[in-house]
């Protein structure tokens, strides 16, 4: 991209509560199978990660494409300095975190 002043973003897209997720039924289904025990309500999306010099195009990104609102939710994160996340040949900040999430 031209611009230097760019922000991470991440979305989160997962079907929406009460809509079938078969992707999500078929983990639950095997992670006993495979001797993981006590694990409920498993759901399956998918991430997109991009940068953007202008985070207010985001939800519009994901009402027309990258999400379909009649069936998935989705969730924005944002992170300053993008061009800085991939110096070097590595990604920073890619660690797990836990979050509540509706």
């Amino acid at each position: 991209m031209a611009g230097q002043n760019r922000v991470r973003a991440r979305v989160l897209i997962r079907p929406k509560a009460g809509i079938l997720d078969p992707q999500g039924e078929a983990v639950q289904r095997a992670l006993p199978a495979l001797g993981f025990e006590g694990v409920a309500n498993v759901h399956v999306g998918r991430l997109v990660e991009l940068d953007v010099e202008d985070p207010s195009q985001l939800e519009p990104m994901c009402e027309k494409l990258l999400a379909n609102p009649l069936v998935e939710d989705y969730e924005i994160v944002l992170r300053e300095g993008a061009q800085d996340a991939d110096a070097g040949g590595t990604r920073q900040g890619l660690g797990i975190r836990y979050r509540d999430i509706q």
